[in-house]
């Protein structure tokens, strides 16, 4: 066991939002983790569930309407991505015990995966000096406002994405097979885009905005995006064969495939994508149907991390 860190100054209280079936169920163990670490620190922990994502959501804004010290997550990018869309632009900072399948945002903010106990103790040291990070605002088709950190997608890898969630079973293993699945039959789409207000027509095989560098559990889709920068990193995929689009895979997980001469990278920090029939897809979570506008907000959430 690791050690427990000394309790911070005064008192503190956080709230600890559990998705228990999180890395398929590793989400329930590292809850328990997460509150025995908080509450031998000398922290205060209101434990908040739900009987689904909806339910989840309204009870953990209910629990911070009193205006705790932090939230705290336990889950997957799914679980940031609910926890970031409560406390994007208010005062209360976001902590991470990243137990899902792919923890791509954890990684990205320096933070320990599938380590409740570290997280828990990472929480501790830096709950009285959260770290501003930026975050991507997106309004939808419909008007809403949705927040995301991470990766949004609205290609072949938004497809990809909605299959992978019909198989949660396989693991990290589902992104893999599900591309497979999507490449031989998937066409190149026609897009309408604005890159920070500039009108532009391309025709594209993915197309992702990312604040962070990695989505689908370790893909390094725009490697050189940083979530403190202020900018949004799109990419798009000219046109090619699916056997020499399945060849530039294995190059994601390393980043390397921007050099590919069919990638292209633009930094921006507004975006407008359309497109008839794709919907886009956030931190792995469904967005809805195109258009979308997604403007980058620089230290948009206040987040228990390293300061790197």
């Amino acid at each position: 066991m690791h050690p427990v860190p000394e309790p911070p100054r005064g008192s503190g209280t956080v709230v600890l939002a559990v998705n228990p079936v999180a890395g398929a169920g590793r989400g329930f163990v590292a809850g328990v983790l997460a509150a025995t670490t908080l509450r031998r620190a000398g922290l205060t922990v209101l434990e908040v569930g739900g009987d689904d994502a909806a339910g989840l959501r309204r009870a953990v804004a209910a629990a911070l309407v009193p205006a705790p010290d932090a939230l705290v997550v336990v889950g997957g990018d799914g679980m940031v991505n609910l926890g970031l869309n409560l406390v994007a632009g208010t005062p209360i900072p976001l902590g991470v015990v990243a137990a899902g399948t792919g923890n791509d945002i954890a990684r990205e903010l320096g933070l320990p995966v599938r380590d409740a106990e570290r997280a828990a103790q990472s929480v501790v040291h830096h709950l009285h000096r959260p770290v501003l990070r930026d975050a991507a605002r997106v309004t939808t088709s419909s008007g809403e406002t949705r927040w995301f950190m991470g990766v949004l997608a609205a290609g072949l890898d938004a497809a990809v994405n909605e299959r992978a969630n019909r198989a949660p079973g396989l693991g990290r293993a589902r992104y893999l097979l599900a591309a497979l699945r999507e490449l031989p039959t998937f066409k190149a789409r026609d897009y309408r885009l604005h890159l920070d207000g500039e009108p532009e027509r391309r025709t594209s095989l993915l197309l992702t905005a990312a604040n962070c560098a990695a989505y689908g559990g370790g893909m390094r889709i725009c490697p050189d995006a940083r979530p403190d920068d202020g900018l949004l990193d799109v990419l798009t995929v000219d046109p090619m064969h699916p056997s020499r689009l399945l060849a530039l895979l294995p190059r994601l997980y390393r980043g390397t495939h921007v050099h590919h001469e069919k990638v292209a990278v633009r930094r921006v920090r507004r975006l407008r994508i359309d497109a008839p029939g794709l919907v886009a897809y956030a931190d792995g979570e469904r967005i809805g149907p195109l258009p979308v506008e997604c403007e980058a907000v620089p230290g948009a959430v206040r987040v228990l991390a390293p300061d790197h």
